[in-house]
């Protein structure tokens, strides 16, 4: 049995072992497992029934986490995006007036467009059109991203009363057990301790409990019957293919769902130095955002979280195979899973931010057509709190600043017909 996962997965080849993989898989779950409640409420919002959107989201998840730990042999977890599921709910369905079931056949179509692209030479030939200064901005940036999310979970910093943010009370509970899990976390993950994330899991829920943070009636919970839990399977309705507004809605989601993911993608192979994994993990990613459709869900997407398990030694697709698996379990023991505090996944967050920052290193700061937009992704996706929208400001600001300075012929077509498409999808967001 060992000697057959060592030999698929290529544990020796890439210098890990099962126990370190299982326990990234283990530690990227623990990362993640907030988007069974998060996602759910979310899609509540669309009309959904909340009970079955519990059950699509988790099912979605394992079959993307299994289908990118078998076919892409890389540590990404496959789970439904923060941020895209707000686009479903609220943008889809509540601005375009589309129903949540018409809303789902748009999730289908537009993954069925990035599996065309994923599986075609278009991938490679976008992924080429991309200049090296953008590529590595987005993964400063979602560093950034991830270490303000991870701030605001901990309530470390949250809305200003006279600015946008600022700094939360020092006096709060939640702060406290934020702090004091976070000496842990990071004397952990300096000292190199094995399976120091997981430790710090366990430790910032005691914690919290200390601090009487965690309501233990939440483990209070009925059944559902099968018609309560797989209510949204399949429940896709194309109704509205022949308007305007489905495909509207097709053309947005399927630029977030595709630039999103080259980014994250490209950006997490970069970090555990498989870049050659690229196309086959690119590939699950649009099988995945596809079949979310039948599952009942807004689209999967490479999570920002999976580099968690990636810092915990995570480098072959075992550590999906385990989130996977994990997620499938899950079903059984949700009430349990919501007692994990914020305050003990907050620091893991910053952690992984602050290593994905080191990035910026990689920009050359000298040439402002190049540095410029980079900069301008770093800032915008946390500021705007949406990936999407901060790559599009940038890829469009590159090639009109290398038009400004007489470096035209430095962008490829395909980059200018990227950012002309990202222009377009701004137009059609302001004309409503």
């Amino acid at each position: 049995m060992f000697n057959w996962i060592d030999r698929f997965f290529g544990l020796q080849q890439n210098e890990t072992t099962m126990k370190r993989e299982v326990t990234a898989g283990m530690i990227g779950f623990f990362t993640v497992v907030y988007i069974v409640v998060v996602n759910s409420l979310i899609l509540s919002e669309s009309g959904m029934p909340v009970e079955a959107a519990i059950v699509a989201t988790i099912g979605a998840s394992v079959f993307g986490c299994l289908l990118m730990g078998f076919w892409g042999n890389v540590p990404i977890l496959l789970i439904p995006g923060m941020g895209i599921n707000a686009l479903f709910s609220y943008t889809l369905v509540q601005s375009l007036g589309l129903s949540w079931q018409e809303a789902l056949a748009v999730v289908f179509v537009s993954g069925v467009i990035f599996v065309a692209v994923a599986f075609t030479r278009f991938s490679g030939i976008i992924s080429a059109a991309v200049p090296h200064s953008l590529k590595e901005a987005i993964t400063v940036g979602l560093g950034l991203f991830l270490m303000l999310v991870g701030l605001e979970k901990g309530g470390i910093v949250e809305k200003g009363a006279s600015a946008i943010l600022a700094l939360g009370s020092l006096g709060e509970a939640q702060v406290l057990a934020t702090v004091l899990t976070f000496l842990v976390a990071i004397v952990l993950f300096i000292r190199n301790v094995p399976g120091n994330f997981l430790i710090t899991i366990a430790v910032g829920t005691l914690i919290a409990s200390l601090f009487g943070l965690i309501d233990f009636n939440q483990t209070d919970g009925g059944s559902l019957t099968a018609s309560e839990a797989f209510g949204v399977f399949g429940a896709m309705s194309f109704g509205s293919l022949v308007s305007m507004t489905f495909w509207v809605a097709v053309f947005s989601l399927t630029m977030v769902l595709v630039f999103e993911n080259i980014g994250l993608v490209h950006g997490q192979m970069a970090f555990i130095g498989r870049p050659e994994r690229y196309g086959r993990a690119f590939q699950a990613t649009s099988i995945a955002a596809m079949a979310s459709g039948v599952f009942g869900t807004s689209p999967t997407v490479a999570s920002v979280e999976s580099t968690s398990g990636m810092v915990a030694g995570g480098r072959t697709g075992l550590p999906a195979v385990t989130a996977g698996l994990l997620f499938g379990l899950s079903a059984f023991f949700i009430p349990l899973i919501k007692l994990i505090p914020d305050s003990a996944i907050a620091p893991i967050l910053i952690i992984i931010g602050s290593l994905m920052l080191q990035n910026i290193r990689n920009l050359d700061l000298q040439d402002m057509s190049e540095s410029f937009p980079a900069l301008l992704i770093i800032a915008l996706i946390p500021f705007t709190y949406s990936i999407a929208d901060g790559i599009a400001i940038g890829f469009i600001l590159y090639p009109i600043l290398k038009i400004a300075v007489g470096k035209w012929r430095e962008v490829s077509v395909t980059l200018y017909v990227i950012a002309s498409l990202f222009l377009v999808n701004f137009v059609f967001h302001v004309i409503g």
